[in-house]
């Protein structure tokens, strides 16, 4: 083989290297709905399960990973002391750790993290349970700004602590701050400066995702009791309706599909697809056969896989329609990619399943992490998925090779 043709079937395969390998950069991912891109991973496993890449120690707490450029990063906390962790992706490695004093008292005995951290170019964001927001240097930790929700908005947590991970929009950072007058804030991405800040309502647990409407860029609030749609250029509000669960826990990502809205809520209350028009809300469907808890669903192809509590469920996204129910994997979170479902169930069973509404057609399963709360969603970048149990943390090789 000449040099010539040499160099292009090296052209040839690092093309689809990069087709099938994509980074995880935020919670749920790329766009925020628990979608990867990413194609050729393998779901040929030995009994124990993909191969161990690394593990690592990261303190209490339920955030999950984000990766990008060849980093991983993740939260925790040790001794009411809260740690920014950056690991080399594929090594474990420690690039480096920020730290700062944070209370992780819970109520119900689930201390530590909530938030997964934002990575956006050369910067990364995150807020602590308690309304520490950060900016800091994606490549060494160090502080780029901050802020202090209770000392600058005069904000105080939910019960259980800020969980949502920060929107960026374009030049903005966009989160759910709560407080009077400032339930929402924009701030400038690079200066911290506050762009705008809007609305009233006390905060949820859920993640801010934006989208366009209508021709006009808007983002879906769900707050502590409302399910909330705002317009991006300044916060206003286009429309609400009342989502009021027990103990005020709203903290699914909605999911969005053109016009249409998904939400679901645990405790008992359900679920339901709403029509977002430009004056508001209107309900399409209602049930209970989708109470996600700690994570939400994905969309795919119509039809929407996740955990009812601690049974997994498929439903007709247009109808609401049960397809089928399985238990296998008790309660826990879903993520997909090439058309199949990654599954990592309550007491840390790892497993890959079809996508399809015909039924549970599951392709393969192995226990990794030995935890009854393995609540933190898997992330899947680069032929690598991480998993999160409550203080560790493993990387496992889905590439193949």
């Amino acid at each position: 083989m000449n040099a010539l043709a040499r160099l292009g079937l090296g052209s040839l395969v690092l093309s689809a290297s990069l087709v099938m390998a994509e980074d995880w950069p935020q919670w749920r991912g790329p766009n925020r709905t628990g979608i990867s891109e990413e194609k050729g991973w393998t779901t040929t496993w030995p009994a124990e399960g993909p191969k161990r890449l690394w593990e690592a120690k990261v303190g209490v707490g339920w955030s999950s990973f984000s990766v990008a450029n060849g980093k991983a990063y993740t939260m925790g906390n040790e001794g009411e002391v809260d740690s920014v962790y950056c690991f080399d992706a594929a090594t474990g490695k420690s690039v480096w750790t920020y730290k700062y004093d944070c209370s992780s008292k819970d109520p119900n005995g689930y201390p530590g993290t909530r938030c997964t951290p934002t990575v956006d170019g050369d910067r990364v964001y995150t807020v602590s349970r308690q309304g520490h927001l950060f900016c800091l240097d994606a490549a060494t930790g160090a502080v780029k700004w901050s802020k202090d929700f209770a000392k600058d908005f005069g904000s105080k947590p939910p019960t259980w602590g800020f969980a949502g991970s920060p929107w960026i929009e374009k030049d903005w950072v966009v989160y759910e701050v709560g407080g009077e007058g400032a339930s929402v804030v924009a701030f400038n991405k690079l200066t911290g400066d506050v762009v705008w800040k809007n609305g009233k309502d006390a905060p949820g647990y859920s993640s801010i995702i934006a989208f366009d409407l209508k021709g006009e860029r808007s983002f879906v609030q769900f707050s502590g009791s409302q399910i909330v749609l705002r317009r991006m250029k300044d916060g206003s509000e286009v429309g609400r309706t009342e989502w009021k669960t027990s103990y005020g826990v709203n903290a699914t990502t909605p999911i969005i599909e053109g016009d249409k809205l998904f939400v679901s809520s645990g405790y008992g209350y359900g679920c339901a697809l709403f029509q977002m028009k430009a004056d508001g809300l209107e309900q399409i469907w209602r049930n209970k056969k989708m109470r996600n808890h700690v994570d939400s669903c994905v969309l795919w192809q119509g039809y929407l896989y996740g955990y009812d509590d601690n049974t997994l469920r498929c439903l007709d996204f247009k109808t609401g329609e049960e397809k089928w129910a399985e238990q296998k994997y008790g309660k826990g979170s879903v993520l997909l990619a090439d058309g199949k479902l990654l599954l990592y169930g309550q007491g840390g069973k790892l497993g890959v399943a079809a996508a399809s509404p015909e039924g549970f057609k599951e392709i393969v399963s192995a226990d990794i992490l030995k935890d009854k709360d393995t609540w933190a969603p898997p992330a899947l970048a680069n032929g690598r998925v991480y998993l999160r149990a409550r203080n560790q943390v493993v990387c496992l090789d889905l590439s193949g090779k």
